[in-house]
């Protein structure tokens, strides 16, 4: 079973409140925001949450006019636009993806998280930051009892993963593919995070992760 939350905790909450004051500089760019497009959603963003999802996808934080200004996991940049057409692709959403949070696509067989919900500045928190919103991943990942395989996408959310378990990140190294077993019956799959970066600079292809999605299928994921 995933670690007991920490004293970082707020109630038992699976999201972050709006509001959440645990990272001062993260709170502090939020509301820098906040003031600068007040029409934004700006805050932690919470999971989007599928019904009876058997995978739960893990990235890294919100992009800052991505899922930051929309409200939803991967909704409003490119790495959504990726990650949508592979959901879609392997019948694990409904609907059709437009890139805001009221297009009406639904997950079927599949969640979405982030490692730290909050956007960070230039895309990195901090070693704190991902400590401390690590009890909301846990409980995220112990809400989800249908799961039988996390999707890390990145190294961040790799290692927050295998944290959320226990696992010695030195056993379990982060590569593009990599399979990793968490406990009997749930396994940790890594792809390169989904990010125009990755994409433009070929260091993740379409193929390579349809890649990833196929290895899930294959071992009966979905």
């Amino acid at each position: 079973m995933p670690k007991s939350g920490s004293q970082a905790c707020v109630a038992d909450q699976l999201d972050p409140a709006h509001d959440c004051p645990l990272c001062p500089r993260l709170q502090a760019f939020r509301d820098g925001w906040r003031q600068r497009e007040p029409s934004w959603f700006n805050g932690p963003v919470p999971s989007f949450k599928g019904s009876n999802p058997h995978v739960l996808i893990v990235g890294l934080a919100p992009g800052l006019r991505g899922a930051n200004r929309t409200g939803r996991p991967f909704t409003g940049d490119f790495a959504g636009d990726l990650l949508y057409q592979m959901l879609a692709e392997f019948g694990l959403s409904n609907g059709t993806f437009q890139a805001r949070a009221d297009d009406g696509l639904v997950l079927t067989g599949a969640a979405i998280t982030n490692a730290v919900r909050c956007v960070p500045p230039e895309n990195k928190p901090t070693p704190l930051e991902i400590k401390t919103c690590q009890p909301f991943l846990e409980r995220t990942v112990a809400h989800h009892t249908t799961i039988t395989a996390l999707l890390a996408l990145g190294k961040i959310a790799h290692d927050s993963v295998l944290r959320t378990f226990g696992q010695r990140l030195s056993q379990n190294a982060f590569a593009h593919g990599a399979k990793h077993t968490l406990k009997p019956g749930l396994t940790l799959y890594d792809s390169y995070h989904c990010s125009r970066y990755n994409t433009n600079t070929g260091v993740l292809t379409t193929a390579m992760f349809r890649s990833v999605f196929q290895a899930m299928r294959d071992d009966g994921v979905f």
